[in-house]
């Protein structure tokens, strides 16, 4: 995995303030995402954590502009995205950015065949010159993502959910993007599984250099892939630094009852470990007033000032 020295690098992605609101009625919106502010360089992971209901999977969908962002600012390679797109800025998002979605049967046309489902963007963008190369292509692909090029000539049906999440991969991967956001992209597959497809995501990154927005729930997945971690909840992000800060300095309390959440796989340490309690109702915690603080390095707390005296003491 790549580490990014941020002095030296643009950022590839630059999302600042997001606000992604739905409203569902005269008298009531839902507020999905809250202010929230990151970058991503390039070659990066950057991951998003939060339980169900964070924001994380819309964030990622406002990112890509399957939703249309209520406000904020949205940069991707220095291109404002957040508004209504030009077809140049269009076309460049549709090639150098794509997601890999969480249900790999949903998201693949169970009555077009794998070949005509990863090539597809090949031929709406001129990729390929004719269904050979295109075919060439694909075969590739399938070979990189850990499956047969005759499997081209099958449907989405016909695989086991690992492999059905590979052909997304391999979807996502063709058009040879700079960003790949993977919106909980191992979470319906199983254990052994999930694994190979995270080390398969990592080999191709450093084959590739294209950086990750990886939204997962599943810390021990996310301390493994990414350099930096962002945390959510209820729309703001709460926290947010390197895995190493995170990790060994958690500042936030709902953070800390995050981690304090993972299973050891020590059962010596198991059996004394302790879950924290964390209830935003009752914690007197009022994330929209608060304010972000720099608590050392690229590490950084939403609170108020004396929220932050208190968990940093």
């Amino acid at each position: 995995m790549s580490q990014t020295n941020e002095n030296l690098q643009e950022p590839l992605l630059e999302v600042s303030n997001l606000i992604q609101h739905f409203r569902v009625s005269r008298s009531f919106t839902v507020k999905a995402v809250n202010g929230v502010s990151f970058n991503i360089y390039p070659g990066e992971t950057y991951g998003l954590v939060g339980e169900s209901g964070s924001g994380k999977t819309t964030i990622g969908r406002s990112v890509i502009r399957l939703y249309h962002p209520t406000s904020g600012s949205v940069r991707f390679q220095g291109r404002e995205i957040a508004g209504k797109l030009d077809g140049e800025t269009r076309e460049v998002l549709r090639k150098d950015m794509q997601m890999i979605f969480q249900d790999p049967m949903a998201s693949l046309n169970p009555r077009k065949k794998v070949e005509d489902i990863i090539g597809e963007g090949l031929m709406i963008h001129g990729l390929a010159k004719d269904r050979k190369e295109r075919q060439q292509l694909v075969g590739d692909m399938l070979k990189k993502v850990g499956l047969s090029p005759e499997h081209a000539a099958r449907y989405p049906h016909q695989f086991s959910g690992g492999q059905r999440q590979r052909v997304g991969i391999a979807r996502a991967l063709i058009m040879n993007p700079k960003l790949i956001i993977a919106d909980e992209c191992i979470s319906a597959l199983d254990v052994s599984i999930q694994a190979q497809v995270v080390n398969l995501m990592k080999d191709i990154q450093e084959e590739t250099h294209c950086a990750y927005l990886f939204i997962a729930h599943d810390l021990s997945m996310v301390k493994y892939i990414s350099d930096r971690i962002g945390v959510l909840h209820l729309g703001y992000m709460v926290e947010a630094g390197t895995k190493e800060e995170i990790f060994s300095n958690p500042v936030h309390p709902y953070t800390k009852s995050l981690l304090s959440a993972i299973p050891h796989p020590n059962p010596e340490v198991e059996r004394h470990r302790t879950a924290v309690a964390y209830d935003y109702a009752s914690s007197g915690i009022d994330y929209a007033a608060g304010t972000e603080h720099s608590v050392g390095g690229s590490h950084v707390v939403l609170g108020t000032d004396e929220e932050i005296r208190t968990w940093t003491a």
